[in-house]
């Protein structure tokens, strides 16, 4: 009988007993995510980021603040490590003032960046636990809505292929063709020659797979493939966000949010941007360079010349046909020639290298044509392309990959034209069709608000369970604490993870549903007891029928959160990504850790009855 209760009682005591490495991996990420939510607690503040090599101005913290004093601008605290200078102020309005002022300091190698530094003990940061980035909402900030016009890009393509068609015909000595647009993308080749017609479809199918050619009796009507012009407009978009978020990381701000929207739009957004008006003129801007062949006067003009005005508005004769475009080009700053007068030096990737290496080797005392390219949109909303030489001169040698370009107008123009091209030409127009700015003080208010909301949310539910549930319902108040925690923790670790007004109201539904696994598993508890078994027998029951519930529950939330996430866009998926979130560590603490503490204080003594 002794032996009987001796294992009895020793069962029991493992019914509700969890080994030691399970607490230890239970209290290890409970410190790892309450660390990395403590940050967030603290705030941020603005600051800009100054990296310079060999720029006395701006290499003195004494003389840097000397500098912003003189400019009537409040600098809270400057460190300097290395050649980065970190300045720190107060408000968004300071950080902007100050960024104009800088400006003016500003040589080529240096950079200059927005950003915002955590107020917590820095050796916070030295371990990687840093504050939960806010979205637009919170911190205030700019969006814009940019559409791309993929029609105009590929109709630009569509003259490409026509310029080459037209040179190859004409290189085989094949004559009176006439080119006519069809459409946006289409064209149509029309010759009393079948030989011409023949050439012309056998170019076209060997140089253009993704294009339809249709013979007719004395015609050839020429048209991309549906394949083709939806890989077109993926690619386009795509190539256009990259270029965009380049065009963002020049300006120096490194919290902005950019991807595609729908179809055919673009969606940015800036926050702690005030001042919008420098993002506007380069997130809009579709500036491009091309070079192309000038012919001298005594050249004539051919069909496979244009005629462009330069910067006095004289024509100037142009092979049709770049030599290089753009797109070749990796970096561009601005300068001052020996005239003092602005100039752009350009350094080019090893394809353009090689382009411009072989061409101007073939044409040394020949000119050369800088052709600025820009897309403007009129008063009917339609996009319209501008052209104009801004520089004509006589290639003396053979160039490389680096060489530099004038004309580009005052320095200010060609820091802007500079910056552009370091960033990449848009390989589609695009035209900003909303602009929103919310305002700091509205960002602050929200969060404001926001917190409220769920602290009242919070302090109701730990009431309600501390009254309904007496000894267990502490529990359950202990896991939300821990769950809040939890889930702030995990939203700061997380890589691109920004916590939006619906985010946290997705924080407020996570308090409910936190509650609700421990409401399922205390209930079952009960209806346990009231069988007449025993505590120990209640809480292990209890836990066990109860989880295949919460998992049902929660999963099924769960794929809700994930397609919110995939088809939403900004605050739709900043409530999703909290929903998602707080499900994994609602299940964590609701369950894992609510067993841990009962196990630890109720376990050991199996067979005392209490009351729940």
């Amino acid at each position: 009988m002794k032996n009987h209760s001796t294992r009895k009682a020793k069962s029991n005591r493992l019914m509700n007993h969890y080994p030691a490495w399970k607490y230890v991996v239970l209290v290890t990420t409970l410190i790892i995510l309450a660390l990395s939510a403590i940050p967030t607690w603290y705030g941020e503040q603005p600051s800009i980021q100054l990296t310079t090599a060999s720029n006395p101005s701006l290499n003195s913290v004494v003389e840097l603040n000397r500098y912003l004093e003189h400019q009537n601008i409040d600098v809270e605290e400057i460190t300097q490590t290395g050649d980065k200078m970190t300045l720190v102020f107060d408000s968004e309005s300071s950080q902007t003032k100050a960024r104009e002022a800088l400006d003016e300091l500003i040589r080529a190698g240096d950079s200059i960046t927005f950003s915002y530094v955590s107020v917590a003990p820095k050796w916070f940061t030295d371990f990687g636990f840093n504050p939960i980035k806010l979205g637009l909402d919170l911190r205030g900030g700019v969006q814009f809505l940019l559409n791309v016009d993929v029609d105009k890009a590929f109709e630009e393509q569509r003259n490409t292929i026509v310029d080459e068609v037209r040179d190859a015909l004409r290189q085989d000595r094949i004559r009176g063709v006439k080119f006519n647009k069809v459409g946006v993308d289409g064209f149509e080749l029309s010759s009393k020659s079948p030989e011409a017609l023949s050439a012309a479809s056998t170019f076209i199918k060997s140089n253009y797979a993704g294009w339809d050619v249709k013979r007719h009796s004395d015609s050839l009507t020429i048209q991309p493939s549906p394949q083709n012009k939806a890989e077109f407009q993926s690619i386009t978009l795509q190539q256009n966000l990259k270029i965009m978020r380049g065009r963002i990381e020049e300006l120096g701000i490194t919290e902005a949010l950019v991807q595609r929207q729908g179809e055919h739009s673009i969606r940015i957004e800036l926050p702690g941007v005030q001042d919008p008006s420098q993002a506007k003129n380069v997130i809009g801007a579709t500036a491009s360079l091309a070079f192309h062949e000038a012919k001298m006067e005594s050249e004539g003009m051919s069909g496979a010349d244009m005629v462009l005005k330069d910067n006095n508005g004289q024509n100037v004769v142009l092979t049709r046909r770049p030599v290089l475009t753009g797109e070749h080009i990796v970096n561009a700053r601005a300068g001052v020639d020996k005239m003092g007068f602005s100039e752009v030096n350009i350094s080019l990737d090893h394809a353009g290298g090689k382009l411009m290496s072989d061409f101007s080797g073939k044409h040394i005392g020949k000119p050369m044509a800088t052709v600025y390219r820009e897309y403007t949109t009129n008063a009917r909303g339609e996009t319209e392309r501008s052209e104009k030489v801004i520089s004509v001169a006589t290639i003396q040698s053979q160039l490389g990959s680096q060489f530099r370009i004038t004309g580009a107008g005052s320095m200010d123009e060609a820091q802007q034209l500079a910056l552009l091209l370091r960033a990449g030409s848009l390989t589609a127009p695009v035209t900003i069709v909303e602009e929103r700015t919310i305002g700091a003080s509205l960002g602050a208010e929200n969060i404001q608000n926001g917190f409220a909301a769920l602290a009242l949310g919070m302090g109701l539910t730990l009431t309600f369970m501390a009254l309904w549930y007496r000894r267990l319902g502490w529990v359950a108040n202990v896991a939300l604490l821990a769950n809040m925690t939890c889930l702030l923790g995990l939203i700061a670790l997380l890589p691109g993870a920004v916590l939006t007004l619906p985010g946290i109201a997705g924080l407020v539904l996570t308090v409910g549903m936190a509650v609700d696994t421990n409401v399922l598993i205390f209930e079952r508890i009960r209806d346990k007891l009231a069988e007449g078994r025993t505590f120990a027998q209640s809480i292990d029951l209890g836990f066990s029928s109860a989880i295949s519930t919460i998992l049902d529950a929660n999963i099924t939330t769960m794929i809700t959160a994930v397609i919110l996430y995939s088809i939403g866009n900004g605050p739709i998926q900043g409530f999703a990504l909290t929903l998602g979130l707080g499900l994994l560590t609602s299940m964590f603490t609701g369950v894992f850790a609510s067993r841990a503490i009962i196990n630890a204080v109720w376990g050991r003594d199996s067979r005392r009855d209490v009351r729940v």
